[in-house]
């Protein structure tokens, strides 16, 4: 009788024996493989797996299907299809044709994948399952226990790194690569290294995809499903399959292990994990850490949401619409009257531009148009609302200083005015605009349907800053500011009480100059 050595609190442990039967295996009555050299492996809270020689399989195997999956102590298993007469089991058999040193007995052997249609005889043997036990230690206790009170996902590598150590794990260094929702950047990578009391925190730009250091790297191969890496690295540079592993190597690292943290919609993030120790990682170190990593992925799942609501709320919404929305300005008609300066920038000229240019070109024109005026009224204290088709509506609050929001709208115009005419003498393209600024008192908040809003101001100062801008255009000034503005600027030229449209009494207004 095969039976089992591992018992409850003996840690993660792997074996594989040899069967001294003859292993049939069936399918409806169908001869599919018949072996004296069958082995089973036994794996803690893991049912007994047989595996039988590849020659040994008797009817015919597709070729290599997409499906890969990854084992720290076995590698990277690699799948096929049963080929039969009228039928095609999918993924039926799988088989490690490049197994880690831990499963080197099992190189190249067959298993099958259990399914009611598939029966394996063994000949009389009876395999003992293990008592499945219990996982528990300090490092499991901390994630069940203390890992929820951290703040940032920095907080929690460094202490889940610590943890390791203290839990026996040889553990020298350690990375974790999550993906984001982010226009500028395409995730974030968390690097810890024994020794060291910061964690390092990089964001690499969208452009990484096609970077060699990446394309040529385990976390390239991890985060494509091909399946994790494990690498002992006390070997000659040229069997190293990555670059990285020789840098590592040279540095006194001793065994690395790349595998994949899913998260719950599927996406493929990548944990990597370094050992110093003469011998690198035991069975039970990587047994422990594969089977806690899917709480390992929640946890970073948890923070990287709070970091996509966040962005995603700054890019679409801005800053400080985003933070109060976080903050729970969510219903229709949240919000609060505040007193503020309101831009409203318009881009001259845009609707012949966009009849003569190619849609491409068109768009990236525009993009520069906003990056320009966004980077100024951001700089000079103030919130891009929204862009409304070739147009910029900003809003700067009222500050303690008195004065303050006015003399920065004021700041923030002249100075996109001369920008726009830089970019226009480097582009030979035509940035000319039109701005309009007014200050009074608004509803800043969520206005909308039942089921769309959109965190914006609502007020008279919003319609005239518009319609100053367009009046703009028609006599020819770039700038066109209500007098409670250009009170605070340098000079100003007067423009008289101007009729607007839909406000019901004139406008006593003002032209600034951009060099004023």
């Amino acid at each position: 009788m095969e039976g089992s050595r591992f018992g409850a609190n003996s840690g993660y442990g792997l074996r594989i024996e040899p069967l001294d039967t003859t292993v049939r295996v069936w399918h409806h009555g169908r001869l599919l493989a018949q072996s004296n050299r069958a082995k089973v492996m036994y794996e803690t809270r893991l049912p007994p797996q047989v595996y039988l020689p590849a020659e040994d399989v008797r009817v015919p195997l597709s070729d290599l299907t997409d499906l890969q999956t990854f084992c720290p102590f076995k590698g990277t298993a690699r799948y096929r299809d049963i080929e039969l007469d009228q039928t095609v089991i999918e993924n039926a058999i799988w088989s490690y044709d490049d197994a880690l040193p831990e499963s080197r007995e099992i190189n190249g052997f067959i298993g099958f994948m259990p399914n009611d249609d598939i029966e394996i005889d063994l000949g009389g043997t009876e395999l003992q399952t293990d008592d499945e036990g219990n996982i528990s230690g300090p490092l499991v206790d901390w994630l069940m226990r203390g890992a929820a009170f951290l703040d940032s996902p920095e907080d929690f590598t460094k202490a889940l790194s610590e943890k390791m150590l203290e839990s026996g794990i040889a553990v020298s260094r350690m990375s974790v690569l999550i993906w984001s929702l982010h226009p500028m950047t395409a995730g974030k990578i968390y690097l810890w290294e024994k020794g060291q009391n910061e964690i390092t925190t990089y964001a690499p730009t969208h452009d990484v995809y096609d970077h060699p250091s990446y394309v040529n790297s385990p976390l390239s191969h991890v985060a494509a499903g091909l399946g994790g890496v494990r690498q002992k690295l006390d070997g000659p540079s040229d069997q190293m399959q990555f670059s990285i592993m020789d840098e590592l190597q040279q540095e006194g690292h001793t065994d690395y292990v790349a595998m994949p943290l899913m998260f719950s919609n599927g996406q493929i993030n990548v944990m990597t994990l370094t050992s110093d120790h003469p011998k690198g990682f035991t069975t039970a170190n990587l047994g422990l850490i594969f089977e806690i990593s899917s709480v390992i992925s929640r946890f970073f799942e948890v923070f990287m949401q709070k970091e996509n609501a966040q962005s995603l709320l700054e890019t679409y919404v801005g800053r400080r619409s985003g933070a109060r929305v976080l903050g729970g300005d969510i219903r229709r008609g949240d919000g609060d009257e505040i007193d503020a300066a309101i831009m409203f920038c318009d881009l001259r000229g845009s609707t012949r531009l966009e009849e003569e240019m190619e849609r491409d070109d068109y768009i990236n024109f525009l993009n520069q148009f906003f990056d320009t005026v966004t980077d100024i009224v951001n700089e000079n204290g103030g919130e891009v609302l929204k862009f409304i088709g070739d147009a910029v509506l900003a809003v700067f609050p009222k500050g303690e200083i008195q004065g303050e929001a006015r003399s920065s709208a004021l700041e923030a115009a002249k100075t996109i005015v001369r920008s726009l005419h830089e970019v226009s003498k480097e582009t030979q393209l035509d940035f000319e605009c039109s701005i309009g600024v007014a200050y009074g008192r608004v509803t800043y908040g969520n206005v909308g349907s039942r089921e769309r809003l959109d965190f914006t101001v609502i007020g008279q100062p919003a319609n005239i800053a518009a319609r100053l801008g367009d009046f703009g255009k028609k006599i020819g000034r770039r700038i066109v500011v209500t007098q409670d503005v250009a009170e605070f600027g340098d000079t100003a030229e007067p423009l008289g009480d101007i009729a607007l449209h839909n406000v019901s009494v004139p406008v006593t207004s003002y032209a600034v100059s951009a060099n004023s």
